[in-house]
This record gives C-alpha cells, structure tokens and sequence, in this order.
C-alpha cells in the first residue's frame, strides 16, 4: 500500500511515496529544477500563477512514476501541503481570476491594522489569537478595496492547498487549520469568523464548505488521474499548511515541542496547549494539524521571511555552489571580523512588528571582507534572526529543550548548526524527511492505514543531533548581543 504526498511551495512542487508497510518514503521527485519565479508587479507585492503550481505538480509526478515500479492502483490516498497565507479566487465557472496573492506580499498590511483598531485588539486577540495583519483576509479585503471587477466576479476564496485540492477532486473546500492561517477562524465560536467577514464587507459564502484535516476530503477526478498518470476516484485524505504539516513530518505534535525549517523564509513553530495570543503580533497562533475542540493543540508560529532566499541570492551573486560558500564560511572567525548581515529583505516581517526594514550588509571593509566573510555573514545574520526570534517564544512562556528540522536546505550546512545551537543554547535534532513526506504520512493516517499519528511516525528516521559548542558560546553570544543592538538601533530610527 502507498500514499502520494505532494508539498506545494512558491520555490518548487515537492511529491513523495510513501510504503504503508515499511512507513518509509521509497521515491522523491521535485519540479522546476530551479526556483520558481515570484512575480512582483509593484514593490512588496509577490504573486504566482496557481496553474504554475499544477503544472509543476505534474511534472513532478511524471519524474517520481518513471523512477518506481509501481501500478497508479497501488497508490490508495493522496496528501497535501502548502505554502500558506496565500489567496486564490476562482469565479463560478472555475476560472482564476487573477494572479495569486502568495505569503510574502506585503500590499495587505494596512488594511489589516485598519481592521484591527477598527475591531479591537481584545475582540481580535480573543476570537482570532491574531490580528488580521498581513494574512489571507486581509489580502482579500484588499482586493474587495482595489481591484472592485476581479472582487466582483469571485465566487470561491480558496489557501493554495485547497486550490490545489480542487484541481485533484473538483471539490471546493478548506479546513479549520487553513481558516485559522487566513484569520478567518473564530477561536471563541469555533466557526468562521462571520465578525471579521462582516467588517471587512465580504459575503461568507466566498469561503468553502470545511473539512476534517485527516479524512476524505474528495477524490480524483477523471480529468486530474488522466493528467497525472494516476487512477481517478483516488481519495484526497490530507491537507495542511507547509509549517504545520512539517511539523507533523517532525513528530512534533505535543506541547513544548519546537519545529524549524530554513528554507526560502525561516520558520520556529511550536506547539502549545493553551490559548493565547501575541499583544505584540510578532508570532501568530494557528490551529495544528490535531487540534480538536476537545484537546487545544495550537501551532505557534514565528516567521523570517528572508533566511534560504537570502543565501540564495548571495550564491547567485557569487556565481559559486552552497558547498563551496560552506567551506568558505568556516575558514573565517565568529563575529565575521565585524562584518553584520540582516536577512529582512523579503518584504514586513511579522517578528519585527510589521516593520520592512530590507536586509542590509553593515561593517563592510573592502581592505578586510571578501567572499568567505558575505558566505558566514549571512549564515550568522540568518541564525542570529532564529535565535531573536527563540528570544520572543522565551518571553511568551515558552521553553524549548530541542528544536527538530529536516536534513536540507540551510540546515545542510555545519557553519550554520553550530552557529545556531551555539548561539541559542538548544539541542538540534535532524531528520530524513520532508515536507512531501509529511503529507504522504498524514494521508496514510487519513485513510485509516495508521490507529494513531504516532504510529504514522514509525519509519521516520532521525539522520543525526548536533548540542552547542561550549567552547564558542560565549563568544557566538558576544556576537549576537552586537546583532540585536544593532538591530534596535535600526528598528527604532
């Protein structure tokens, strides 16, 4: 028996197979080899084609069947993963309508501060465990503001998940995990957050019918099978957002447990028990992927928009290869000689409190710095923002003993583990997963292979733990302190 796990991101499409029996993921494939493109048609704004996203699911699929030798039968549930915050709008007929509006766009910010005075910070803080800010409904209310035609034509919001969900089974729909990630989620009601929706003018029935995370939610249609190469009538069982469900691909599940990744952004989200909210709305509270109203399990989340795409782009300046910029990074001393990076260049930054500052290189010295000293700047820049931003998880009561991640992208590389368990004092567990692995799982449990998500975890291996270097802590502290003051300084001109 074997599951299909597809991790839609706005850098690639993601697809895994997953062997029931042995609960290890036999075959991966991914497409486009590089990047996909994020458009931005003004300053602060990101938008993508959803039918890019379909396409590269396609190819993807296409590249992970020719490497295995199985029947399209043999694969009995689907699941999904996304980047989320992101908006689509379809009009009755199925068509999109416009580009959509993807995680980094910052064009919403105002209209959510409008609405949070409007509203109240208690109401929001209460019922929503965020304020409106930057997210998806707001991003909605901007269109509504800006874009009258497009708003008027639209008969279905949908997160990129549940886009893709619909081009798989037809069926429109979404969960109460990916409403909580729009802030259309009213924590206090359990329902769809009809205070919000009202404020902000939109009818309630743009937003699909809800789902159960875990459980059919559709199945494959003959059009879709046909495209993919797979066997239509295939049951859709999973849909998350990529941090919850990385999280989920992680094991972390229970409160006190803490998940990262360091990809295109950088994320921390943990997992807490008790509902709360950020007065400050530098992190956000999300609904997890176990959430019941019986048993709280919220994801806590923590984001850095600029952390993979930055050392992304300094390969590209450099025209060099990541294993090359590692070697380089390691020959020069902790504190970078002086030299300072900020990886805030990918638009607002939630942690920073809706600030855009862009990133910034500070100290630089032509007669000192050359490559090796921008290859660990931004590796130290990078890991100094995770640990600013495990400073704030601190200061809300939480307490992280480990923080667990994929072996992959930033977490690749020596320079930054030992930066950033050096410098945060914490634990870092690394494991053979990923996001288009995590969604295969949740999809087995979906359709009942697995009794519980644990035993959906049982083939998960983890690949090595790396603890602080205790001889070089207080030096990485030192180096960090000179970071944060530096950063202040700049956020408070």
């Amino acid at each position: 028996m074997f599951c299909l796990g597809y991790d839609l991101g706005s850098s690639s499409v993601k697809v895994c197979l997953l062997d029931g029996a042995s609960g290890r993921g036999v075959a991966h494939a991914s497409y486009p080899d590089r990047e996909m493109t994020i458009e931005a048609p003004k300053p602060g704004w990101a938008e993508q084609a959803p039918e890019t996203w379909w396409e590269c699911a396609k190819r993807a699929t296409e590249r992970l069947l020719e490497g295995v030798d199985i029947a399209a039968p043999d694969i009995k549930a689907i699941g999904i993963s996304y980047q989320m915050h992101g908006l689509v709008l379809l009009d009755r007929d199925g068509r999109v309508i416009r580009p959509a509006i993807i995680w980094c766009d910052s064009r919403a910010v105002d209209v959510g501060v409008r609405a949070f005075e409007a509203l109240g910070e208690s109401r929001c803080l209460e019922a929503l465990l965020n304020a409106p800010g930057n997210f998806t409904a707001s991003k909605l209310a901007w269109v509504r503001e800006n874009e009258p035609a497009h708003f008027e034509r639209a008969h279905t919001m949908m997160l990129p998940g549940d886009y893709f969900a619909w081009r798989l089974t037809g069926r429109a729909a979404t969960t109460v995990s990916g409403l909580s990630e729009g802030i259309l989620w009213d924590f206090s009601k359990h329902e769809t957050a009809g205070f919000l929706l009202e404020h902000f003018a939109i009818p309630a029935s743009l937003v699909p019918e809800v789902v159960p995370t875990f459980g059919e939610q559709g199945r494959l249609t003959e059009a879709a099978a046909k495209e993919l190469g797979l066997k239509a009538g295939t049951p859709v069982t999973y849909r998350a957002g990529d941090q919850p469900n990385n999280a989920l691909s992680l094991g972390v599940l229970e409160p006190g447990e803490i998940a990262a990744t360091a990809g295109t952004s950088g994320v921390i989200y943990g997992i807490s028990d008790t509902v709360r909210a950020d007065r400050r709305s530098r992190v956000n509270s999300f609904a997890h992927v176990n959430h019941t109203t019986e048993a709280t399990r919220l994801g806590i989340l923590l984001c850095i928009n600029g952390t993979g795409s930055a050392y992304r782009w300094l390969r590209e300046r450099l025209e060099t290869d990541y294993d090359k910029m590692n070697e380089q990074a390691s020959e020069v001393p902790i504190g970078c000689d002086g030299f300072r990076f900020f990886p805030f260049g990918n638009g607002v930054e939630r942690m920073l409190e809706n600030r855009d500052l862009g990133a910034s290189l500070t100290h630089l010295d032509f007669n000192i710095h050359g490559d090796a000293h921008l290859a660990r700047g931004v590796q130290e820049g990078v890991a100094f923002a995770f640990q600013y931003g495990m400073d704030v998880l601190r200061e809300l009561g939480m307490r992280p003993a480990v923080i667990r991640a994929g072996l992959q992208n930033m977490f690749s590389s020596p320079v930054f583990r030992e930066i950033l368990t050096s410098t945060t004092g914490v634990s870092l567990e690394l494991y053979c997963t990923d996001g288009a692995e995590g969604a295969a799982r949740g999809a087995a449990f979906g359709i009942g292979h697995y009794a519980s998500l644990s035993e959906a975890l049982t083939g998960l291996r983890r690949d090595a733990v790396f603890e602080p270097n205790l001889e070089r802590a207080a030096r990485y502290r030192e180096a960090y302190r000179a970071w944060v003051d530096e950063l202040t300084e700049r956020m408070s001109s």
